[in-house]
């Protein structure tokens, strides 16, 4: 098959409201190839310098836009996905957004290679089975700690055996804020239900002011502590985990290469990498930190705060892990992000989350229902048309 169409729609909601939410808009991608065959993927990022990135002329032999690259390319296996990668990366190389725009891209090729072969992606990953997980409530803390003990006794209720709280006010102020927060969210969930903390990178490089949050921490028996750091903060990263005694830290959202995920893992000593397949480069390098984590005793959890699209391919990478490993799962998303497919994958009566077996991520998109979120956008430069929004029709 060769590429012919690669189509790009910036959906939001009608007000984005200033909080840790990424699923209040979307880069959603649509491939098609010369058969006819369709696939769909979405970026983890701000849809219009996505847009921009995929159609922007060439600055120089190593700035092109991603589709300078994709449109013509033949996919036929999954090694011609990985190969097509490298010319994008190579040809991208100064484009910063490079990786961002090629991670929806990417993820719309092994769709549309699964639909086309008739298999699931993870199959053509390689997989010989896809193992179910066991899905945790993915949340950001209250505004009071009232709030977020409101919040903990909701997920609890409805059955979650985990649930996370991140960003909001956690880390702005004092460590007695954060103590209060804490103790709501152990007070609400009850004492079965495991409890992950995301911090939001909201201490940039400082140790101190982490560490000082860990007594509490521990005290209400967290898991981990999620991104304290900025994703290149190797050393205080490492610094933090020597001062860690029953949490284990947890990173790699942040991070736009496989590289910036390893080097989390070999010298940041975090004890969960948390990769976005919409923002790593797609399913093949989130494939691999998977391996390289696994083979170095760090346990994969995917990162998904978006779709029902963006989570299932976000559980590609790891679906071989054996049953029972976590997985995020967004309760709290727009109703963009929800809306966006026919289908959603539930916890079923076990309280896990399967992957579907039909061909592709094994979801169908609901256009009609998303359609009024999509939004207008048209780039000219010089008087010749890079971009317009196209039809959002099957």
């Amino acid at each position: 098959m060769r590429i012919e169409t690669v189509e790009a729609f910036y959906l939001a909601m009608p007000e984005i409201r200033d909080i840790g939410d990424g699923s209040q808009d979307m880069a959603l991608i649509r491939v098609r190839s010369d058969d006819g065959t369709t696939g769909w993927g979405e970026c983890e990022a701000s849809p219009l310098p996505t847009i921009a990135a995929l159609v922007t002329p060439p600055s120089h032999s190593a700035c092109h836009g991603v589709l300078d690259s994709v449109l013509g390319a033949r996919i036929d296996q999954p090694a011609d996905i990985a190969a097509l990668a490298g010319v994008v990366a190579e040809r991208g190389l100064d484009l910063l957004q490079t990786a961002h725009a090629w991670s929806g891209v990417e993820i719309a090729l092994w769709d549309l290679l699964g639909r086309a072969s008739g298999e699931p992606v993870w199959a053509l990953l390689g997989h010989r089975a896809s193992h179910a997980r066991l899905p945790y409530a993915s949340q950001l803390f209250g505004d009071t700690p009232e709030e977020t003990l409101a919040k903990a006794r909701q997920v609890a209720a409805e059955g979650y055996r985990a649930a996370k709280f991140g960003w909001g006010p956690f880390g702005r102020g004092s460590v007695a804020a954060d103590e209060a927060h804490l103790e709501a969210a152990r007070a609400g969930l009850g004492g079965d239900v495991a409890l992950l903390v995301d911090a939001g990178t909201v201490w940039g490089e400082d140790v101190d002011a982490a560490a000082a949050r860990l007594p509490a921490l521990e005290a209400v028996g967290t898991v981990w502590l999620e991104e304290p750091f900025v994703s290149g903060a190797l050393a205080a990263y490492a610094g933090l985990a020597d001062r860690c005694r029953t949490v284990r830290l947890a990173a790699g959202e942040g991070a736009h290469n496989a590289q910036v995920a390893t080097h989390l893992i070999d010298y940041g000593r975090i004890g969960y990498v948390q990769v976005d397949t919409g923002r790593i480069g797609g399913i093949g390098p989130a494939a691999a930190v998977a391996r390289h984590g696994a083979a170095r005793g760090v346990t994969y959890v995917n990162h998904t705060f978006t779709s029902q699209l963006a989570l299932a391919a976000s559980l590609v990478p790891y679906a071989d892990v054996p049953d029972g490993a976590l997985c995020e799962y967004p309760v709290e998303a727009s109703p963009l992000a929800t809306g966006l497919t026919a289908g959603r994958l539930r916890p079923g009566a076990d309280g896990l989350i399967r992957l579907p077996d039909q061909p592709g991520l094994g979801l169908e998109l609901d256009l009609e229902a998303v359609r009024g979120y999509l939004q207008e956008v048209e780039i000219v430069v010089n008087g010749r048309c890079l971009y317009r929004t196209p039809e959002l029709v099957p």
